[in-house]
């Protein structure tokens, strides 16, 4: 083979390897679309409620009641024991204050749809934020890898501080629900050139998500372990670790005293 024939082959292999990267890298990109334009219609139309068991880091473990008027909760362990008289104690008093005040109903019902305005929006901007790659698949699922989009301008802090992670989402394919997302902070945040915090290169974060009724998927794990200091921002650096557990439905229309005779029943 002559070397100007040599040369062409050279070129057209590198030019065809480019457009197979740039092709897994469209579909892998479609896949996040697809995944987060599921979970988005799920997010409107799933108006479920649950009862379940959330264990938290520490030791402790509540049993959860859910409704249209909000959530109530009590300690069915403390420090890995059962709850002591003072804490059960404490616990009724609150739920029973929680019933009588509509104030700490619509303070719960505001923050709630403060966090779910939150995740939406960081959720719209999964397939822009990074740069995916599919990285492996089995008839189940789908596993890629993202890292930071350079490209990528966030919109706000909380953008930000998601836009220097890198990690995998796991995506079901029957139903394009997100079942795992996992990464790390791949650089420091700082925050006002640092002066008003610095959240630190390799912090972590884990959520697991699990289908709990056909067509119904909740989040199950969720571990964040993000080192630094947020002046400004308490919920950008947190230590987390929150596994739910037992999930039953709530039947519509279920009021906060009928929520409390769920409180007593034994988990299934």
């Amino acid at each position: 083979m002559g070397l100007g024939r040599k040369f062409w082959v050279v070129v057209l292999g590198a030019v065809l390897c480019a457009a197979a990267q740039a092709l897994q890298a469209q579909d892998a990109k479609q896949i996040v679309q697809q995944a987060v334009n599921a979970e988005l219609a799920a997010n409107r139309d799933d108006h479920s409620h649950w009862r379940y068991l959330r264990r938290e880091s520490g030791g402790n473990e509540l049993v959860v009641v859910e409704t249209e008027h909000g959530a109530i909760s009590r300690h069915t362990e403390e420090d890995g024991k059962p709850p002591s008289a003072a804490t059960i104690k404490a616990d009724n008093q609150f739920v029973q204050k929680f019933i009588r005040d509509p104030g700490l109903q619509q303070k719960q019902r505001r923050d709630g749809a403060h966090d779910d305005k939150s995740a939406t929006e960081l959720l719209d901007l999964l397939p822009q934020a990074f740069v995916w790659k599919i990285d492996a698949e089995t008839p189940e699922t789908v596993t890629l890898r993202f890292k930071p989009d350079p490209d990528f301008h966030p919109p706000d802090m909380e953008a930000r501080v998601m836009g220097e992670m890198e990690g995998t989402l796991i995506v079901d394919k029957a139903q394009h629900r997100i079942r795992t997302m996992k990464g790390q902070l791949s650089e420091d945040v700082n925050i006002g050139f640092g002066i008003l915090g610095r959240l630190r290169k390799g912090g972590t974060f884990n959520v697991e998500r699990r289908q709990v009724a056909p067509g119904l998927w909740q989040i199950t794990e969720t571990h964040v372990h993000i080192e630094g200091r947020a002046l400004l921002f308490k919920t950008i650096g947190q230590q987390q670790d929150e596994v739910k557990s037992k999930f039953t439905p709530v039947p519509p229309g279920t009021t906060l005293e009928a929520a409390v005779g769920l409180l007593n029943e034994p988990a299934k």
